[in-house]
């Protein structure tokens, strides 16, 4: 390999830099977030993506082109993370489209390739903001399009220059976003991209750089066996082989597998290239996943091993016999719904509206699309609504939308709790889909979310002054109300968000507020708008003290 271009080996080398580094500025990162509130996750999930993917690209035990191509997309694609996470990956996904056309890499395919890349996540973005990670990478891929139009071949000058004209434009998202130019700071996700490209840049120049992935607790299991006594083991037999395949393998059809495999083992490892597929797995019936297998093709390489004794097998066997009559009590369903939520409270509220299934998670934790994915696995019925309750969340879900094939998914924007708990509430069984998610649509833009929390740092938005430790009122579209006394600016916010059309104020305090604190809040409340129904819920979440709805 010349300076010139960069092959698999080198590749490999320059993306698990690039995770590293991230991984490295996370924190940093996160303090980027334009709100000062104690839940800025944009380097976390934007790390949780690339992670995902660096872990599936550390396994490749013979790098080539194609096989790193796969293992960085569709690493990334199911665990993407948040809106930073989930552009994250549709720029590896359409780099990657580019980089598995080549044997070696130039500046001239890298140009390509980042066009691509730039070109797929516009496309997954609904409403592409300006100012933001987006525009970064179409700044960076416009420069490397320039150097290699006007004949520059030195790659680590062009990487320099690419990285630079990166830089510049990140500084400019304040100029494009009045928030960010407000608040101080540049866009987060587009830093977050840059340390990628300064990661890979110094790999490229040789820095030794180790990404250590046993800190780094990925969905997909561990190759290797722990060392555990013999009555530890779950799973007797190792069973290994090559699928040479017949039928269409995606990412789809991969992770289906995978699923299958999961529900009867362990220590999977599924490895596809072109035509074959690499896989193990511990099983205590290697049959069935060699009965799955053979759907996609002939078998070959075929090696099974006994690792336990006997009585662990019938271990197994009783569990087994307990997890298939627990599935047989769940009755198969027309319609059910999948909402991501956080607190105890809240949890029980969706549980008791008849959310069939709740994924932990909310604003300090995003699920990923693979979160997603699991979800809707094990919810059965043919057609499923997603509540993401977040507006972060709402591109995993659309990701995942577009990855099942066998179910109908419905991804309700719900960009809040109460939104979230609206659209439940106005769903009828008797309604078709289309129906449904007409009607829910419209119900949960009539909800206003209010939000209380406290301010990590000093700043000024919206020409409203802020101080750390400072209480704000956070709403749809804004910070409504800040100050020192939180039963204050809670009201203060309520009353920025209450018209004369309201009839409705639900209140739903968190797990740092005393029942008798909100108590005292909601008889205020009464006080102050007697006519409208004012209700208090637990709600049981951490950061926000409240989050009121007002309808």
């Amino acid at each position: 390999m010349s300076l010139n271009t960069i092959d698999a080996k080198m590749a490999v080398k320059m993306f698990l830099a690039g995770a590293k580094n991230l991984e490295n500025k996370k924190e940093w990162i996160n303090e980027l977030n334009v709100f000062p509130v104690p839940d800025g996750d944009t380097g976390t999930n934007m790390t949780m993506t690339i992670m995902s993917a660096a872990k599936e690209v550390s396994s490749l035990k013979d790098p080539e082109m194609e096989n790193l191509a796969k293992a960085i997309s569709s690493g990334s694609l199911r665990g993407a993370r948040g809106n930073s996470g989930v552009i994250l990956s549709q720029l590896f996904r359409g780099f990657t489209k580019e980089m598995k056309e080549h044997a070696q890499m130039n500046t001239d395919i890298l140009a390509k390739a980042m066009e691509r890349a730039v070109e797929t996540a516009y496309k997954a973005v609904m409403k592409p903001k300006e100012g933001t990670i987006l525009t970064v990478a179409k700044g960076a891929a416009d420069k490397a399009k320039e150097l290699a139009e006007n004949g520059v071949d030195d790659l680590s000058a062009f990487l320099d220059e690419v990285i630079e004209h990166a830089e510049y434009v990140l500084s400019q998202t304040p100029e494009m976003l009045p928030v960010l130019k407000q608040a101080g700071v540049v866009d987060s996700g587009g830093q977050g991209l840059v340390e990628v490209l300064k990661g890979c840049h110094d790999a490229f120049l040789g820095k030794e750089i180790e990404l250590d992935m046993t800190s780094f607790k990925a969905a997909a299991p561990s190759v290797k066996l722990d060392v555990q006594a013999e009555a530890d083991i779950k799973f007797g037999y190792c069973t290994e082989f090559i699928i040479l395949l017949s039928k269409t393998f995606n990412i789809k059809h991969e992770m289906d597998f995978k699923a299958y495999l999961e529900s009867i083992g362990d220590s999977i490892v599924v490895v596809a290239d072109d035509d074959v597929v690499k896989v193990h797995v511990h099983a205590n019936d290697p049959g069935l996943a060699i009965q799955k297998a053979l759907k996609y093709g002939a078998l070959s390489n075929m090696k099974i091993d006994n690792m336990r004794l006997e009585h662990q097998e019938k271990l197994f066997q009783q569990a087994e016999r307990e997890n298939n009559a627990a599935e047989e009590q769940v009755p198969k369903k027309d319609q059910a719904f999948i909402a991501v939520s956080v607190g105890d409270g809240i949890n029980e509220i969706f549980k008791g509206l008849g959310v069939d299934y709740i994924i932990e998670g909310g604003q300090t934790m995003n699920p990923s699309t693979e979160d997603m994915l699991n979800a809707i696995e094990k919810v059965n019925a043919d057609t499923v609504y997603i509540l993401p309750n977040n507006k972060n969340i709402i591109l995993a879900a659309n990701q995942a939308q577009s990855l099942v094939e066998d179910k109908k998914i419905v991804v309700i924007p719900t960009k809040t709790v109460p939104q979230g708990i609206t659209a439940v509430i106005n769903f009828v069984p008797d309604l078709s889909a289309e129906e449904n998610e007409t009607a829910m649509n419209e119900e949960i833009g009539r909800v206003k979310t209010g939000q209380i929390t406290y301010a990590v740092r000093d700043t000024v938005i919206e020409d409203k002054t802020i101080r750390q430790g400072d209480y704000m009122g956070i709403g749809d579209a804004g910070i409504l109300s800040v100050g020192t006394d939180m039963e204050s600016v809670t009201m203060s916010m309520i009353e920025e968000m209450v018209d004369g059309d309201t009839e409705l104020i639900s209140v739903y305090y968190g797990a740092e507020v005393t029942e008798e604190e909100a108590e005292k809040i909601r008889k205020k409340v009464e006080a102050a708008y007697s006519s409208c129904d004012v209700e208090l819920q637990y709600g049981g979440q951490p950061i926000y003290y409240y989050i009121v709805s007002v309808e």
